[in-house]
């Protein structure tokens, strides 16, 4: 068993935290992680008010245990999100794009948990001075919008220059990404791909079926040239994207060819037209699985992990 002070501060049995993806993380796939020991996170995104509190009322018939909600603090619904999160409060409200700085005092108040997802260094000491509970380091592994540093070069530096807890993210798929986690100094990891096939998931199957199929440099970074970077898997929209930024588009043009296409993809189940946000651990994902049987797995892994280490150690 793998018990680290995550685990106290959110209350649950693993430090494993699922990650809030748009269009992927409904309350089924978040209540069964919680129910497995983990922590289930709802992916609000820019989805409408009303779709959240239908999905924290479907999450907490599902589940008496923890679970969280991930914010996009570039949503137009935010502040609509936020209040609702105030009358009908969660553990853990985990949030991108943004500095959630103004929304913490209301949150802590009603009892929940703030922790930003963060990509640099100096990011996560502004959001910690901010007074959030923890931080997620996120690599450029990850599916989405992702930053310039990698995991392994990130987190050991997030956990230098903050005094809260940080759990990383980016890259990792099973106990040997969570035990190196742990080594960099973090508190626990967040994993957002691997739970995309999880029997729960409520994607449309074409997307688990592209996952699978995926092989290890299937993704492709578009929207640098921006400044906004994301990772998805291949398609002919990320051709068209890497076209129109090689020829010099304008942002607002690339832009305006991406809107609605996660939904096209996650929900209607267009993989060609649709953007697939995935991690590049995505070529390890070989087949669809029950949440229990992935929490499982990682625990387990990691264990094994645990053992041939110290017989290595041993034989020094």
């Amino acid at each position: 068993m793998i018990h680290t002070v995550l685990c106290d501060l959110l209350g649950i049995e693993y430090p494993i935290i699922q990650g809030g993806m748009a269009w992927v993380s409904s309350a089924e796939l978040a209540a069964a992680v919680s129910e497995a020991g983990g922590l289930g996170v709802i992916g609000s995104g820019a989805a409408h008010p009303d779709w959240l509190r239908e999905q924290l009322s479907r999450a907490r018939q599902l589940t008496g245990k923890p679970f969280g909600v991930n914010v996009m603090l570039r949503s137009p619904y935010v502040e609509e999100i936020m209040a609702i999160l105030q009358e009908e409060p969660v553990a853990v409200v985990t949030t991108g794009a943004g500095n959630p700085g103004k929304y913490v005092p209301a949150l802590r108040e009603v009892g929940t948990k703030v922790i930003p997802v963060v990509s640099s260094v100096a990011l996560a000491r502004r959001l910690a001075r901010a007074g959030v509970d923890a931080l997620i380091a996120e690599g450029m592994e990850s599916g989405g919008h992702i930053g310039e540093l990698t995991t392994m070069a990130l987190v050991p530096q997030v956990v230098d220059a903050v005094e809260i807890p940080v759990i990383a993210a980016g890259g990792i798929f099973d106990g040997r990404g969570l035990m190196a986690a742990l080594a960099l100094g973090a508190v626990g990891v967040q994993m957002g791909t691997r739970f995309m096939c999880a029997a729960e998931c409520t994607i449309h199957p074409r997307v688990k079926e592209t996952v699978i199929k995926a092989k290890d440099r299937d993704t492709s970074i578009t929207g640098a040239s921006a400044g906004h970077p994301v990772r998805a898997l291949r398609n002919k929209l990320t051709r068209k994207y890497e076209e129109m930024e090689k020829n010099g588009a304008p942002f607002e043009e690339i832009e305006k060819i991406g809107v609605g296409s996660l939904k096209l993809a996650m929900v209607e189940g267009d993989v060609e037209n649709g953007t697939i946000m995935a991690g590049q651990i995505c070529a390890m994902v070989k087949e669809i699985q029950p949440v229990r049987d992935i929490i499982n797995d990682i625990v387990g892994s990691a264990g094994e992990v645990i053992r041939l280490l110290e017989g290595q150690f041993k034989q020094l």
